[in-house]
């Protein structure tokens, strides 16, 4: 089942279509968060009266963390949304980053909300702050929606705290994710007390009806990236396993089955959120990158035997039904600005450069591949590279351990002995996180400009 994998003109062709050179719209994007976080404040300041107690001014900055805690909030479920767009041209570990950066900020705005609110009323009521915790029992009693909100503030805490890098370490992937999507319901929740008890909506009409427009916005997207797109994507194309080969010591191939998967809309590079419905595998969804092209009727992942799930797909029987989200990533041949390019690819981090190095543009000579694993047996898919290096008249080079376990020189200084113009190639690069941050660095000292270093991460 290997083999036709290594081919495929027609197939090359087609995702080779699909690459057209784009602008990150990260700035923009920026820029309109920005805008935003600029209206939210604008609001309170336009609805604030002169303050000159200290209460009022207690109360104000309760009002105000709780308006950006309500803006930042429906930001975070917008980047949980997966909009392919954001994902593809921004990268989905960026978007990530800015996610989990969101959710630090939103997490501490909400604390800072209900601690100033909570003693501006405890003041406001004749008591200290020693009184407060029960002056908060006191509001959610009196006021209303504000039970709903108490109930989101401990569940969006509960999501904060197992965010925290040594908990969520400690924790097996699955129920950190499940945890996590408890946001969901922590941002529904919390919505309705900021429309029913806000002065500033109560004041103004047409802030009410933008907060419900940007509330309304972000759950239809959601609806329609994380459940109608994936049920129509998997029901238009009817996925199965075929086969599960080895490729490498603790490498499998899965290579998946299903109706016009040539027309899955992937480009060499991206990846899917993968789900097998086998027992003991129905609730885990995992990103793994394409290893091959898409044909008409077969997909192929190329995963390293890590953690729970990744072992366990070499036990997939065929006919296991796959149920798969996506595709997402930006590290793809739209990144590229220059005639060559340099894939470097570190142990199981060659699946997504085998398609790249299959698909990019290129002359003879223009396109070179940088396999780094530990030995000769490691370097899965090694065949078809050679066949494709042959075919394009691509470079491809291996680095692996010597024989007494001495790992290659690929400083800055043998970069250039091997690659004398490096500094005038794109570097798309993916590998274990150590390896890329050498190889990062390396590729710094021998002259690449930044821009022009790609890599992306599944990582958080």
């Amino acid at each position: 089942m290997t083999a036709p994998l290594a081919g495929g003109r027609a197939a090359r062709r087609q995702t080779m279509r699909r690459i057209h050179p784009r602008r990150s719209p990260a700035i923009p994007l920026l820029f309109a968060v920005w805008a935003g976080a600029g209206a939210v404040l604008w609001l309170w300041w336009h609805d604030t009266p002169a303050i000159g107690d200290t209460e009022g001014r207690i109360l104000n900055v309760g009002r105000i963390t709780g308006l950006l805690a309500g803006y930042l909030m429906a930001l975070v479920v917008l980047q949980m949304a997966r909009v392919p767009a954001l994902e593809r041209r921004v990268g989905s570990d960026r978007v990530s980053r800015w996610h989990a950066m969101s959710g630090r900020y939103s997490l501490c705005l909400v604390v800072a909300h209900v601690f100033f609110t909570m003693w501006a009323y405890s003041l406001q009521a004749g008591k200290s702050l020693n009184d407060i915790v029960q002056q908060t029992i006191d509001t959610i009693n009196q006021l209303p929606d504000m039970g709903k909100a108490a109930i989101g503030a401990i569940l969006f805490m509960l999501v904060g705290i197992t965010s925290i890098g040594r908990i969520r370490r400690r924790l097996p992937y699955d129920s950190w994710y499940h945890v996590h999507l408890l946001a969901y319901a922590a941002v529904f929740l919390t919505f309705w007390h900021q429309i029913t008890t806000g002065n500033d909506f109560a004041i103004e009409p047409a802030a009410k009806t933008s907060w419900y427009i940007l509330y309304s916005a972000v759950t239809a997207l959601v609806v329609w990236y994380r459940i109608i797109v994936p049920l129509r994507l998997n029901l238009r194309h009817g996925m199965r396993v075929e086969a599960v080969n080895e490729e490498a010591p603790g490498i499998v191939s899965v290579l998946i089955s299903g109706k016009m998967l040539h027309r899955i809309g992937a480009e060499a590079g991206q990846f899917f959120r993968w789900r097998f419905l086998a027992p003991g595998m129905r609730f885990s969804s995992h990103p793994y990158s394409l290893s091959a092209i898409p044909r008409p009727n077969l997909l192929r992942i190329t995963v390293k035997g890590i953690g729970d799930h990744s072992k366990a797909l070499r036990e997939l029987r065929p006919g296991t039904r796959v149920w798969a989200e996506g595709p997402y990533g930006s590290l793809t041949g739209s990144r590229r600005s220059r005639d060559k390019v340099l894939l470097i690819a570190g142990g199981v981090g060659i699946t997504p450069m085998r398609t790249l190095f299959e698909t990019l543009p290129g002359a003879a000579g223009d396109i070179t591949l940088l396999y780094r694993a530990r030995s000769t047996q490691d370097l899965a898919l090694w065949d078809e590279l050679e066949k494709i290096a042959s075919e394009r008249g691509a470079r491809l080079l291996r680095e692996v351990n010597g024989p007494k376990g001495e790992q290659p020189d690929l400083s800055a200084e043998s970069l250039k002995l091997k690659i004398p113009d490096i500094a005038n190639h794109d570097v798309f690069m993916c590998g274990p996180p150590g390896f890329a941050q050498s190889v990062y660095g390396a590729l710094r000292g021998a002259g690449v400009p930044d821009r022009r270093i790609h890599s992306e991460s599944f990582r958080m």
